[in-house]
C-alpha cells in the first residue's frame, strides 16, 4: 500500500513537472551575449507567460544585458546556473513610476521591479549584476567624501556636472516589489546594486532564503534587504556583505509615514552572516509608521560598524516595539548595540521638547545569549528626555570592548548575567536614568579605581 501511494505521489509530481509552462528567454530573441540589449526580449518571455496565466520564465546561462524588467503574477523568474543578468548603465533604460507614498514626484524603477502582482519568485543559482560603479561614481561626484580629488579644469567641471545630471531621478535599486503578496526571493547572487538591494514596499508574506548580496565598500547606500511596511517577512539563510546596512527595517518618513501607518511587523531573520556594512541588522530611521514583532536569531556578525541599530530622531515619531535579539555572534563589530533617538540633527540628549505626534517611542527589546567580541564600544542606549527609551533586557550578554556602555535617558533597563570587559573606564555609564537594574552585571576585566557602574558622571 505504501509503494502505491509513493508511485502514486511520484506520478503525480512528474505529471504537474511536464505540464509546467516553461519560457526560454532564448525563445523569445534573447541573444545572452552580454553586448546586445534583452530587455525587449525577457519583458516579451514574461508577458507572454502572464497572459498564459503563470508558469516559469527562465534564463539559460549567458550574459543578459538589460534595462528595467517588470514581472506580473504567478510568475517564477528563474536565472539558470551560469546565467548573468547584467544592468543596463543608461539612465533611459529606467523608466519612472509613480511614488508609492504619493506625491507628484516620481521615483526610477528597480532593475527587477513588480507591482501590484501575488505568487512571483525570484530564483536560481545565477547572478544579477546592478553594475552599479558607474552611478556610485556620479554620487560621489554630487556629494564628494573627504580627500578626494577636485575637477582641475573647466573641461573636467563639465564633465563632472554632465555624469551629475544623469543621477536627476536617482540611482535604480536592484530588485524592488511594490504592494504585493507572497513574494519569494531565493538562492541568487546579488552583486554591485547602484542603491538598495532588495526592497519590498508595502507587502505580505515575504520569504528571502538563501542569498547572497555583495556590494563592495565604500559603495554609498547599498543596503542589502530593506523591508519597508511590509507583514509577514522572512529572511533566513543569506550571506550579506555590502556598503550600507546589511538588513534595515523600515516604515517610511516623518508626516508621510505616519500618516501611512503601515508598520513594518511580524519579521523574523535567522541563520544570517552580516559581513561589514553599517549595520547588521537595522531599524529606522525612516520608521514613523511603526516597527514591531521581530525577532533576530542565529545570525553572526563580523566586521560591520553596528551589530544592532535602532535609530531615529526627533520629528519621525512612530513606535519601535518587540524586538527580540538571541543567539547571536559579533566580531569586530565597532559598537555592538546602538539604540538611539539622536541619528540626525542637532538638538541634544539633555534638551527636552513637548510631546506630539513626530516623537518617537522605542519599548520592549530583549537581547539575550550573544557574545561581542573586539568591540570599540559596548554600545549606547539613548533616549529623550521627554519620553525615555523603556523595559530593555540584557540577558547572558557578554561584550569585549575597549570602552563600555553608556544608557541615557532610560528607564527600566535590566541587566542579567551580563559581562561587560572593557580596556579602560567603567563597564556602564549611567545618565539620567531611572530603575536601571545592574545586581547581575559583572566584569572579569576590572579596573584598579574604576568603578564597575559609574552614575551621572557631570553631576
Amino acid at each position: 500500500m505504501r509503494n502505491t501511494i509513493r508511485g502514486l505521489v511520484l506520478c503525480s509530481s512528474a505529471a504537474l513537472a511536464a505540464t509546467s509552462p516553461l519560457y526560454n528567454v532564448a525563445d523569445f530573441g534573447a541573444v545572452g551575449d552580454g553586448r546586445h540589449k534583452d530587455t525587449a526580449a525577457i519583458q516579451r518571455a514574461i508577458d507572454t507567460c502572464a497572459k498564459a496565466g503563470g508558469g516559469t520564465v527562465l534564463l539559460p546561462g549567458g550574459r543578459y544585458l538589460t534595462g528595467a524588467i517588470e514581472l506580473r503574477s504567478h510568475i517564477t523568474f528563474e536565472v539558470g546556473p551560469g546565467a548573468v543578468i547584467l544592468g543596463s548603465e543608461d539612465p533611459v533604460d529606467y523608466p519612472l513610476h509613480d511614488n508609492a507614498w504619493g506625491g507628484t514626484r516620481k521615483t526610477v524603477s528597480s532593475l527587477i521591479y513588480a507591482a501590484d502582482a501575488e505568487d512571483v519568485t525570484i530564483t536560481g543559482r545565477g547572478t544579477i549584476d546592478g553594475q552599479g560603479l558607474v552611478r556610485w561614481k556620479r554620487q560621489w561626484l554630487a556629494a564628494p567624501k573627504k580627500g578626494m580629488p577636485a575637477p582641475s579644469t573647466p573641461a573636467d567641471f563639465e564633465e563632472d556636472f554632465e555624469e551629475i545630471r544623469k543621477l536627476a531621478n536617482g540611482r535604480p535599486q536592484l530588485i524592488q516589489i511594490v504592494r504585493s503578496k507572497h513574494l519569494v526571493i531565493e538562492k541568487v547572487h546579488l552583486i554591485n546594486s547602484p542603491s538598495w538591494t532588495i526592497h519590498p514596499l508595502f507587502c505580505e508574506f515575504v520569504r528571502v532564503d538563501g542569498v547572497t548580496i555583495e556590494n563592495p565598500v565604500p559603495s554609498p547606500n547599498t543596503d542589502g534587504i530593506n523591508p519597508e511596511s511590509c507583514r509577514n517577512v522572512q529572511i533566513v539563510n543569506s550571506r550579506i556583505d555590502v556598503g550600507d546596512d546589511c538588513v534595515t527595517l523600515k516604515s517610511g518618513i516623518n508626516e508621510v509615514g505616519r500618516k501611512m501607518a503601515l508598520p513594518d511587523e511580524n519579521i523574523t531573520i535567522t541563520n544570517c552572516m552580516m559581513l561589514k556594512g553599517h549595520g547588521g541588522v537595522t531599524i529606522g530611521s525612516e520608521m514613523s509608521g511603526g516597527v514591531r514583532n521581530v525577532v533576530v536569531s542565529n545570525c553572526v556578525f563580523q566586521g560591520t560598524e553596528v551589530g544592532i541599530r535602532v535609530k531615529s530622531q526627533r520629528g519621525r515619531g512612530g513606535m519601535v516595539e518587540g524586538l527580540n535579539v538571541n543567539n547571536i555572534v559579533m566580531q569586530d563589530v565597532l559598537s555592538a548595540f546602538t539604540i538611539t533617538t539622536f541619528y540626525m540633527g542637532t538638538d541634544k540628549p539633555e534638551d527636552v521638547f513637548p510631546l506630539n505626534e513626530g516623537t518617537p517611542h522605542f519599548r520592549d527589546f530583549l537581547f539575550s545569549n550573544i557574545t561581542a567580541r573586539g568591540s570599540k564600544t559596548a554600545g549606547q542606549v539613548t533616549g529623550l528626555k521627554e519620553l525615555p527609551v523603556e523595559n530593555i533586557v540584557f540577558d547572558n550578554v557578554r561584550v569585549q570592548a575597549q570602552t563600555g556602555m553608556t544608557v541615557s535617558n532610560a528607564r527600566n533597563v535590566f541587566f542579567r548575567d551580563a559581562f561587560i570587559d572593557t580596556e579602560s573606564g567603567p563597564a556602564l555609564t549611567v545618565v539620567n536614568s531611572s530603575a536601571i537594574e545592574t545586581a547581575r552585571l559583572q566584569t572579569l576585566a576590572p579596573h584598579s579605581g574604576v568603578p564597575l557602574i559609574l552614575t551621572d558622571p557631570r553631576k
